[in-house]
């Protein structure tokens, strides 16, 4: 049994963590307003440049369609570009996408593709280099910014369309979680480049004419997609890693103060009992005088 010297020394340890997990957990819920507003206004944006292109696209066909449009002919090689967090201590959020960006790239594999990967975030990196190591072409690391915005994204996208361009993928697709709330982050996968195909039949048929034509718009207008859909990741990214922080800090705050209860109780019983044995041992010792 432990003395209670040692049983103080756990609960003065434990209620120190508690002090820690109580203000990261303050910090994460002040940090998350800002980070959802910033999403929750970025998610109309993208939406309605999605429907502009798909607006476009289905005007365009065969050799007039640009080639982040169109593709290269191939589906053979395909990269995945998973966007993880910087910062720890937000519960399985990292691990969730880490398990996202392993099952599609068994499944690929599984279809006889070739999968490489391309790491934005610095958290999924180690899990994924244990089993990815040889497939790993990038790791952009967002870390050495304090708040990662559009300026990464377009350094990104930039460097996944020159990538393109030169052959060394045929398909992307883009991995990152999805902010619900403070207690659901969900990964998601989508094709990024080439840009998918409208699902939308309606947006083509749409009384709009464009100057100076649909295949010269869409030439200026895809690179700004990829970059907005990747601008639009970093921001889920971000409300989704202080919301998964303050959920996790709130119950590891609650489990603290589970544990300083239980030891507490630990002590006052020990403590309770070496108080009773030394009676025991005044009261026999006055006896036997």
């Amino acid at each position: 049994m432990a003395s209670l010297k040692e049983l103080k020394g756990r609960i003065d340890s434990v209620k120190s963590t508690q002090k820690i997990t109580k203000a990261k957990q303050m910090v994460a819920a002040a940090k998350l307003r800002k980070a959802q507003a910033a999403a929750e206004a970025a998610r109309p944006y993208a939406v309605r440049l999605s429907d502009v292109v798909a607006s476009l696209a289905s005007k365009v066909s065969g050799d007039s369609a640009p080639k982040l449009l169109a593709g290269n002919g191939s589906d053979k090689r395909h990269m995945l570009v998973i966007v993880n967090t910087d910062k720890g201590l937000c519960g399985g959020l990292n691990s969730n996408i880490v398990k996202e960006a392993k099952a599609q790239a068994k499944q690929l594999a599984s279809e006889g593709k070739e999968v490489s990967l391309y790491l934005v975030g610095k958290k999924g990196l180690a899990p994924l280099k244990r089993e990815f190591e040889s497939q790993i072409v990038r790791h952009f690391d967002t870390s050495v910014v304090r708040n990662p915005g559009f300026e990464e994204a377009e350094s990104v996208a930039d460097e996944l369309v020159t990538m393109f361009d030169e052959g060394k993928f045929d398909v992307a697709h883009l991995i990152y979680p999805i902010f619900k709330s403070a207690l659901a982050q969900d990964p998601v996968t989508q094709q990024l480049i080439p840009a998918p195909a409208p699902e939308n039949a309606e947006s083509g048929n749409a009384a709009v004419e464009y100057e100076p034509g649909e295949e010269e718009i869409l030439e200026q207008l895809l690179p700004r997609y990829v970059k907005t859909q990747l601008f639009g990741s970093l921001l889920e990214r971000e409300a989704s890693e202080q919301g998964a922080s303050m959920t996790a800090m709130d119950n590891a705050t609650r489990n603290a103060g589970d544990m300083i209860n239980k030891l507490t109780i630990q002590y006052n019983r020990s403590r309770q009992a070496a108080i009773t044995t030394e009676l025991v041992e005044i009261i026999s010792g006055a006896e036997a005088l």
